[in-house]
């Protein structure tokens, strides 16, 4: 150790930043611009085909070129923040994220538009690790930590369904472009605003020589199990180019694992996931949001088709999802996350989650929303917001601050990998399920109306069939949540992999000392 660690593990821990709360807002503020750009895309994608002449077969890259930038360079895009710096990461990735976006909405083709999709998809890599690491160098007190993390989870929990509302008004009212457009305020405030307003402690950045092979072989390994999960959806999971893709994805992820267990500076250091509680964190957040993804695109599909929504009020339906986001991660997580230990936030919380998913199963063509959607929805974000916020806390907690951009680059992945599962595998089953019923019961439809009414029923039949599923898929991650991560609560005297938890909060203050 250090004499510099010495000594402040000796002595009073450095005093925090005054500005760390405004820092607070800008990065959240960052975050939201994120998270919304997910779902206020989908929103508007109908008219933006229409106007730019994409063909059906095509449209998918609108999605497809974004997921597949942002999840194969996120890895890459957490060690340039620890290589560059937080804050000039930051700052940078919002600046090209505004430009990508005014590309996007200034398109004029199909292939403009892909390219500012993929450019987003690319800046947002840069911008998302480098947000939370600042979140995780800046906050190093629990009870600070707790509130911090709690606003963070909710915006990153409930951001996806706001974007459903925005995305919605600015179709309907003013013009698709504007789904774009509506990114560059927000980034230039929240740029402007970091800029003053965040001091990123001294110390904590990696210098070490970039890691070209692991960089080539996960961004290479990411794309591939991105863009397969992808084909998957619209290919089907036999087509040949959907296995060539899976197959080229686990040759390259494993290969990457055997460079960074080799190389002197790796990219990915084995540490940051071989630690017990982490792993379990990332995995279980993957899961849930496997299920969570999936969820939203059939109740999407759900109000505006069966039951006939606009999509303003598609929108406005996801609000009490979104209150229980926020209440779960504000009110309940961040008050418990200094009481008890993060498990018993993070199990418990997906069983809450699995229970207002078990309720959507019962969904019928006649469903009423007061009765059924409400409380499930509000089920929902109560369980999903109290476990992300602890999740969000702890996969940052106890990193040296030099693997912090790579730390929080995995929760990212985590999440990224994780929808773009959610939404190939229980598309699938849906479809699988829609057809296997329509099959079944349209012999006996003569008329027109009753042929019609055998559709609709099949539709709702594979969407409940698929939330079944995803019923599964959060028991197992509240399974995976209450066995690995074995954290104490912070302050307490035990967490196994990292010592104490006093010690991980010193572990995170200390190196950022000024030297």
């Amino acid at each position: 150790m250090s004499e510099t660690a010495s000594k402040t593990l000796g002595t009073p821990a450095r005093e925090p930043d005054a500005g760390r709360w405004k820092a607070l807002v800008f990065i959240a503020l960052a975050q939201l611009m994120v998270v919304l750009d997910a779902t206020i895309v989908n929103i508007a994608l109908p008219s933006a085909q229409q106007d730019l002449g994409i063909s059906d077969g095509n449209r998918q890259w609108v999605v497809t070129a974004y997921a597949l930038a942002f999840g194969g360079l996120l890895l890459f895009g957490g060690r340039i923040a620890d290589l560059w710096g937080r804050k000039r990461a930051f700052v940078l990735g919002l600046g090209g994220f505004a430009a990508a976006s005014a590309l996007g909405g200034a398109a004029t083709n199909e292939a403009m538009m892909f390219g500012a999709r993929a450019l987003q998809g690319a800046f947002g890599a840069l911008l998302a690790p480098a947000a939370l690491s600042l979140l995780a160098v800046m906050f190093t007190d629990a009870k600070e930590r707790a509130k911090a993390f709690g606003i963070y989870g909710a915006i990153a929990g409930g951001g996806g369904a706001v974007g459903l509302i925005l995305g919605g008004f600015l179709t309907e009212y003013l013009d698709w472009r504007w789904t774009f457009f509506v990114n560059i305020p927000f980034a230039i405030v929240a740029a402007a605003g970091a800029y003053f307003v965040i001091r990123e402690p001294e110390g904590g950045r990696n210098r070490s020589p970039l890691d070209i092979p692991g960089v080539i072989l996960s961004t290479l390994g990411l794309v591939a199990l991105v863009y397969g999960f992808t084909r998957a959806e619209s290919d089907g999971w036999s087509d040949s180019v959907t296995v060539g893709m899976f197959v080229a994805s686990a040759v390259l992820l494993l290969s990457f694992v055997a460079v960074e267990s080799r190389v002197k500076a790796p990219l990915l250091p084995l540490r940051v996931v071989t630690e017990r509680n982490r792993g379990g964190i990332y995995l279980s957040l993957g899961l849930a949001i496997i299920a969570m993804f999936g969820l939203f695109l059939f109740l999407t599909y759900y109000l505006q088709i069966v039951k006939g929504y606009s999509p303003v009020k598609t929108g406005f339906a996801f609000l009490p999802m979104i209150a229980g986001m926020i209440t779960g991660s504000t009110q309940i997580g961040t008050r418990l996350m200094t009481r008890v230990a993060p498990r018993l936030l993070m199990g418990p919380g997906f069983l809450v989650a699995a229970l207002g998913m078990l309720l959507l199963t019962q969904l019928e063509i006649g469903s009423s929303y007061a009765a059924l959607l409400l409380p499930a929805m509000l089920l929902l974000g109560l369980g999903m917001g109290t476990a992300f916020m602890p999740a969000m806390s702890m996969a940052t907690q106890g990193v040296e601050p030099r693997d912090a951009g790579v730390a929080s680059a995995m929760v990212n992945t985590s999440q990224q990998v994780g929808g773009a599962i959610g939404t190939a595998l229980l598309n699938t089953i849906a479809a699988s399920a829609t057809t296997s019923y329509i099959a079944d019961h349209i012999v006996g439809a003569t008329s027109r109306s009753q042929q019609q009414l055998v559709q609709l029923e099949g539709m709702v039949e594979g969407y409940t069939s698929a939330i079944w599923f995803a019923v599964g898929i959060l028991v197992v991650a509240a399974g995976i949540a209450l066995t690995f991560v074995n954290a104490g609560r912070p302050g307490s005297t035990t967490v196994t992999g990292s010592g104490s938890d006093t010690d991980v909060a010193d572990e995170v203050q200390v190196p950022v000392v000024a030297h």
